[in-house]
């Protein structure tokens, strides 16, 4: 039986692929709802020392939505705001996947990006108020640090990572809208399309891949 660690395991996706996962192996869970800091650098060290497993998906992410009352306009924003999406979205990812990797000598890690790291969001999409930008660059650094521990934690520890798109989750009937049309497949994700492909990159189906950044985003990077 796999042993998998999902950090995030209380999020919108994270309680998908927990449950998904629960059915045939054993999860650990790793989440802030749980009291887990992965900020805390001596917390992430003890917790990975205790917890050994073969697989390792970071689904943890610091990602507001939709800005209040205009305060993420790309002038109004403050640095403070910008470095906390890489405190977490980058800092604390790698943090996480150096220790999975200093404390199993073989394995898997999966991380997250999205299509934001791949593209800049559309403007029109967000009528309340822009994306942050600071959501957008970390997810960008994501890509890129999979890629270089791909190389550095090779052969014995694959890593890769999973941009998804939009997930259909309790937006107004208009968000969904415009999203919709400009995505190809003419939908929001459902939010257990993941699992097969998680699946996939948890498995021995997988071994001869790294390094990769995967979209599963409906063709809306295909434009």
């Amino acid at each position: 039986m796999r042993k998998i660690i999902i950090t995030g395991s209380s999020g919108l996706i994270g309680k998908e692929v927990t449950s998904y996962f629960k059915k045939n192996n054993e999860v650990i869970e790793c989440d802030l709802s749980l009291g887990h800091d992965l900020n805390d650098e001596l917390f992430v060290k003890d917790f990975f020392k205790r917890n050994k497993a073969n697989n390792l998906i970071n689904l943890f992410a610091l990602n507001h939505h939709i800005s209040e009352g205009g305060g993420d306009n790309l002038f109004d924003i403050s640095l403070e705001s910008f470095d906390a999406y890489l405190r977490v979205n980058l800092t604390a990812l790698f943090s996480v996947c150096r220790e999975f990797a200093r404390n199993n000598e073989i394995g898997s890690i999966v991380n997250f990006s999205s299509t934001y790291g791949c593209g800049s969001p559309i403007p029109s999409m967000y009528v309340d108020g822009e994306k942050h930008i600071g959501y957008g660059v970390s997810k960008s650094g994501v890509i890129q640090l999979t890629k270089h521990l791909s190389t550095h934690l090779a052969p014995n520890i694959r890593v890769n990572c999973v941009s998804p798109g939009g997930v259909k989750f309790q937006q107004d009937d208009e968000f969904i809208k415009r999203y919709s049309e400009h995505t190809p497949m003419k939908r929001m994700m459902n939010v257990d399309e993941l699992n097969g492909l998680l699946n996939f990159l948890c498995s021995k189906e997988s071994s001869y891949m790294t390094g990769e950044n995967v979209k599963v985003d409906g063709g809306w990077t295909s434009w």
